[in-house]
């Protein structure tokens, strides 16, 4: 994934400074040679003895007492991308001020590489328009932020500025180096079930998770596309990717309406009801008026919609959950609702589909061909399913135009 890949991790004076141990870790298992730097601060909080002990070569903390003589020059020249996790306030007014005060904010001077920033700071100092000034100006000038996560800080409290978790940094990471297959692209995805309301406090829904819609929504991400994801669950946004909230039928085929016809890619892995009340009841239903007759209707095809308006040269991707005869039932959807390809899972099959966290999937083309992939973690089952998505777009591209003679 980083095989080769020379990465500066910066790490300043925060007490978020131990989790940069867990993203170096992540980093070297991922192929990376790794170099820390640690500011005055960071060792208030962190000993260089582990960073060492786990990178691909020892801390280094000064301008003044490292084997090179300009060792700021070197590190900046020699980084194929430079990360500071976490990065403080004082970190962010120094990078974006120009200042070069430690070994640290030089190497950020000195470097043409891609730089990627992830703060973390109490809420009240991430909130302070002087920081968001900061943050805004390093914005401005091409340097990568992975803004700070919600939840419990330092000292008890809870809001904004707990850091990015490390999966998330390398996420972004990946992303930034990698280019990818999909740069350029507008993909689409939906993740979830629907839930129809019967009353204000029940509805009709089914067990879908969100899991396997949100692991390609990463997967695309991490491939460099633009990626949208349409949702019914609140699961933790993977890195690059816009969230847009839905929870009914009609409230996802408004939003998918809307994005499908400028999308390059849309994958519809939410799991849509195929019914709904005629009409939900206000307020709730009390058990003690009886059994209520609850009349059903059928809730839009959103997909065949999808495939009756798909503009040329876009990849509609549809889901077929089924619990008997899977291929067939696949087969025949594929076709009815023009798909360019279909993801079939026995949610029937121990550790596949609903609730678990692996899968095991047959994709089927339109064009006939049928690849089969054995259970799996889910960011494994996306790949393939976007691997094929590449594909299918290599194939559909027009030919390049003959070279004029002379």
């Amino acid at each position: 994934m980083l095989a080769g890949k020379r990465i500066v991790l910066g790490i300043t004076g925060g007490i978020a400074a131990y989790k940069a141990v867990d993203l170096c870790r992540r980093l070297v298992d991922a192929g990376a040679h790794v170099v820390p730097v640690m500011t005055a601060g960071a060792e208030h909080f962190l000993g260089r003895t582990t960073l060492s002990a786990l990178a691909s070569e020892p801390v280094q903390t000064s301008l003044w007492n490292e084997a090179s003589p300009i060792p700021h020059t070197r590190l900046g020249q020699s980084a194929d991308l430079i990360v500071v996790a976490p990065a403080t306030a004082r970190l962010l007014a120094a990078y974006a001020a120009g200042l070069s005060s430690d070994l640290l904010t030089n190497t950020l001077l000195a470097t043409r590489a891609p730089v990627v920033v992830c703060p973390a700071m109490h809420t009240e100092m991430w909130e302070h328009p002087a920081v968001q000034a900061n943050i805004a100006t390093l914005r401005s000038r091409g340097v990568h932020i992975v803004e700070p996560e919600a939840g419990r800080l330092a000292g008890g409290d809870t809001g904004t500025g707990r850091l990015a978790a490390p999966e998330r940094i390398l996420a972004a990471i990946v992303r930034v180096l990698s280019g990818g297959d999909l740069a350029g692209t507008h993909v689409v995805v939906s993740a979830g079930g629907t839930r129809e309301p019967i009353d204000a406090v029940r509805v009709i829904a089914n067990r879908s998770s969100g899991k396997q819609g949100y692991a390609i929504a990463a997967e695309a991400s991490a491939r460099g596309a633009q990626v949208t994801l349409v949702s019914t669950v609140d699961l933790a946004v993977p890195f690059g990717v816009t969230v847009l909230a839905v929870e009914t039928a009609a409230q996802m085929e408004a939003a998918l309406t809307g994005l499908a016809p400028a999308a390059d890619v849309v994958v519809m892995a939410a799991a849509v009801a195929d019914f709904r009340p005629v009409a939900a009841v206000p307020g709730k239903i009390k058990k003690d008026q009886g059994v209520p007759q609850i009349v059903l209707e059928p809730t839009p095809d959103i997909l065949a919609g999808l495939g009756a308006t798909k503009p040329a040269g876009q990849v509609l991707v549809g889901f077929a959950a089924e619990t008997s005869d899977l291929l067939v039932h696949a087969a025949a959807k594929l076709q009815r609702k023009h798909l360019d390809l279909i993801v079939a899972n026995d949610v029937a099959a121990p550790g596949v589909g609903f609730q678990h966290d692996t899968n095991a999937v047959t994709l089927l083309g339109a064009d006939g061909t049928t690849r089969t992939v054995a259970l799996a973690d889910k960011r494994a089952i996306a790949k393939a399913v976007l691997d094929t998505v590449v594909e299918i777009r290599g194939r559909d591209q027009p030919p390049h135009p003959p070279l004029p003679t002379s």
